[in-house]
């Protein structure tokens, strides 16, 4: 077993392509959900706006970006919109891309965490002489954001997973590069398995530091 693991991933340098693919993984799964959570703001902020234009826009965006297949997203955006455009760099519009989807799932999610916050919060912080704005930073979205951190941290590793499809547009992602190894030594268990291995070693450390980063703030909630 040990010899077959050497000659697919050991030998002639091939164990290198799987950190590189990895780094590019978390590159592109860390820039989207920036992105994501921005746009998850605003849109959320949209959402629960008294202007009915702003609230049409967000269902919008909702409804076609979570309607469609990420792997179709991909592609649309790679051979759509950005190639005819000069934009070739794949991991950028890899990127671009997850983070956009991604903010229609984060829109919700914050939606759901602002409109859990009791309305009182809002007229307290109006009453004290706050701004909508201020009261919004200042008091909401501090208390929302306790709430919504398991969802939030959730969205964030199948954001991780499903960068998996990059390859589609010919990122060598962590999916990529295992399968790249698998192409050139006709041996598929070793380089698949080590693959889902990564994944899941990755997956389960978000998931640890996330549960001790809601442990803490819960018991700061107490103190």
């Amino acid at each position: 077993m040990w010899q077959s693991f050497y000659n697919t991933i050991i030998a002639n340098g091939r164990w290198i392509w799987i950190p590189k693919g990895l780094g590019t993984t978390i590159l592109i799964a860390f820039c989207a959900i920036v992105i994501g959570s921005i746009l998850g703001c605003m849109f959320a902020l949209f959402k629960i706006s008294k202007k009915k234009v702003l609230h049409v826009i967000a269902n919008i965006y909702v409804t076609v970006i979570r309607g469609i297949p990420m792997a179709t997203q991909l592609m649309i955006f790679y051979f759509v919109i950005f190639s005819p455009m000069g934009m070739n760099n794949p991991v950028l519009v890899a990127i671009i891309s997850f983070g956009i989807n991604s903010g229609a799932y984060c829109t919700e999610i914050f939606r759901a965490g602002i409109q859990g916050v009791d309305v009182g919060q809002m007229e307290a912080g109006r009453s004290l002489g706050l701004s909508w704005w201020q009261t919004m930073c200042k008091i909401i979205l501090p208390q929302a954001f306790k709430t919504i951190l398991p969802t939030y941290t959730s969205e964030f590793i199948i954001l991780i997973k499903e960068t998996s499809v990059a390859s589609f547009i010919a990122v060598v992602d962590l999916q990529k590069a295992c399968d790249n190894i698998r192409n050139a030594t006709y041996n598929a268990w070793i380089p698949l398995l080590s693959c889902a291995a990564i994944y899941l070693g990755l997956t389960l450390g978000l998931t640890k530091l996330f549960s001790f980063m809601e442990k803490r703030m819960a018991k700061s909630d107490r103190c």
